[in-house]
């Protein structure tokens, strides 16, 4: 059964600590492990060479069908900006406020999914799209100012292409607010989030369309041991019953 209800004050802000400490060790992390450029240029070789090897390398047709008009453009851009953090902190500020025991699936999900993209990110960098291994345009940076206010340069590697945690965090955070509500509303949020979030992604030129898979795989494998541990029955308190 699910958790429900307001947790209390100290367990919020621990709550509240233990997150910000975890995005900025992620950001600090994925800084410090940026691969070298020419490593990172022939991995992206590699992964234009598999996708056109399946026949998936479809890129610059979803790239083509928003460059011609601006308003689709900003869409997109909104989409792989907004849709990312804002959209996982007000998740788990909704979670822990109404679901906590959703809300520690999320956090666990997140954490562990972060842990392997980042092993990833430093062992596998990879260019994405947008600095010159397809000829592609760089919408985000050329159209918006926006991303770099919520991810400043200093704390982005520049290869961390593959996976694209963009793609599935959105997917797990619309798994999970599928499970903690029965509104038709959200419900459709959950839906549409991830879908959105993939056309973004690539639409933009920031991943390629194996990402996504990758990105689906890690965060997946996150939520699946997450939902391991929730599962783990509580050690019984001493003096008490453990409950059944």
């Amino acid at each position: 059964m699910r958790a429900a209800g307001l947790i209390g004050w100290r367990p919020l802000v621990v709550e509240v600590m233990l997150v910000i400490a975890a995005v900025i060790a992620y950001f600090g992390v994925r800084n410090l492990t940026q691969g070298d450029r020419v490593v990172a240029d022939a991995n992206a070789d590699r992964i234009v060479s598999l996708e056109r090897a399946l026949h998936i390398d479809g890129e610059g047709r979803l790239q083509d069908l928003i460059i011609p008009h601006d308003r689709l453009v900003d869409v997109a851009n909104w989409v792989y900006i907004y849709g990312h953090w804002p959209v996982i902190g007000i998740t788990l500020v909704w979670l822990v406020l109404r679901v906590p025991g959703e809300y520690r699936i999320l956090r666990n999900a997140v954490f562990i999914s972060g842990g392997i993209g980042l092993a990833i990110f430093a062992l596998f960098p990879v260019a994405p799209p947008r600095l010159g291994v397809l000829e592609l345009v760089d919408t985000v940076t050329q159209r918006s100012e926006s991303y770099r206010a919520l991810q400043p340069p200093g704390l982005i590697n520049r290869y961390a292409a593959v996976p694209s945690l963009h793609f599935g965090w959105n997917l797990v955070v619309g798994i999970i607010i599928w499970r903690a509500t029965t509104s038709r509303a959200l419900r459709l949020l959950a839906v549409l989030m991830p879908i959105a979030m993939g056309f973004a992604v690539v639409a933009t030129a920031n991943h390629y369309v194996v990402d996504i898979a990758a990105g689906a795989a890690v965060a997946l494998i996150g939520l699946a041991c997450a939902l391991l541990i929730a599962a783990e029955p509580a050690p019984a308190t001493p003096g008490r019953r453990a409950r059944v």
